[in-house]
């Protein structure tokens, strides 16, 4: 199976290329968003594509838009691909792609955390907060919290840092009807997923959702849901609190990139092959554990 590390579709207009996902216009309402195998860490685009990754994220988000979608309208159409591209141009979509209703975004990025972990943890450390919400004293690391808690972000260009914001930094943003609506709907995805992913073994230590409006105003869910991209997946029979848990995410890579002398700009370290490899086999893990289904 080849990498695509950037998509090249001559058929339709481009939009936007952004850290993972190329998306081009199909009409005036609705979008192809192509999940290529390239990844970021540290807000840069490294150099080499992790094998069948864009597959995984896509085969994982479908998955998550089905078991959520009582809970808020998303962003998907039941257009195939393939009709909408060239017959040249469909292996670059097959299996990586969707046809999405095209929506106004929330420039937000909802966070949902039930374990104190990555910027969290540290911002705990500074002022016993994160993001506003006071935590109770003498949590460690990777603890998981009394109830989970929407810890937003401003959304940043590619290449620059999410910057945390505070509820009330968001009402100001969006206003307090849809800060509230975006806050509740986080914090209940989560829960639901959180709390079927623990039959499979994987405990959702924090994620990101996006949000989009529709021509109606409607709050729609949009882009990647609960994938290893978007999320903190570990092994629940392998956690305690207070160490550096194994995960099922992109913190592999993070790991080994802070063993190299790295100034975290582009452009990033080569990655070796073993390292590339075995981040796909924790995504692709994560897709099986979950779905009960691998890449074909």
């Amino acid at each position: 199976m080849s990498e695509l590390v950037q998509s090249s579709i001559q058929s339709l207009p481009l939009v936007y290329r952004g850290k993972v996902r190329d998306s081009y216009a199909v009409g005036d309402d609705k979008l192809l968003i192509i999940a290529s195998d390239r990844i970021s860490a540290f807000d840069v685009i490294l150099g080499d594509p992790i094998p069948k990754k864009g597959k995984i994220l896509t085969a994982l988000t479908d998955f998550w838009f089905k078991e959520l979608k009582d809970i808020v309208p998303n962003h998907l159409t039941d257009i195939d691909p393939t009709t909408v591209v060239s017959e040249a141009e469909q292996d670059q979509v097959r299996g990586r792609a969707v046809v999405a209703k095209r929506l106004k975004p929330i420039l937000v990025e909802c966070v949902a955390r039930g374990y104190l972990a990555g910027s969290g943890w540290k911002e705990y450390q500074e002022n016993g907060m994160v993001c506003g919400v006071p935590l109770p004293a003498g949590l460690k690391k990777n603890d998981k919290l009394p109830e989970p808690i929407f810890t937003p972000a401003a959304k940043a260009e590619v290449g620059s840092h999410d910057e945390n914001i505070t509820f009330e930094q968001v009402c100001k943003l969006v206003g307090n009807d849809i800060a509230e609506k975006i806050r509740e709907y986080t914090l209940t995805l989560y829960k639901r997923a959180a709390d079927y992913a623990a039959t499979k073994g994987i405990i959702i230590s924090d994620t990101k959702f996006e949000f989009g409006l529709d021509e109606d105003g409607t709050i729609v869910l949009m882009d990647e849901v609960l994938t290893p991209d978007s999320s903190r997946f570990w092994p629940a029979d392998q956690y305690e609190p207070g160490k550096t848990e194994p995960s099922f995410d992109k913190q592999f890579i993070r790991d080994w990139l802070e063993t190299q002398t790295w100034n975290k700009q582009p452009p990033a370290p080569k990655i070796p092959a073993d390292v590339l490899q075995k981040t796909s086999e924790k995504y692709e893990e994560a897709l099986i554990r979950l779905t009960g289904k691998g890449i074909e």
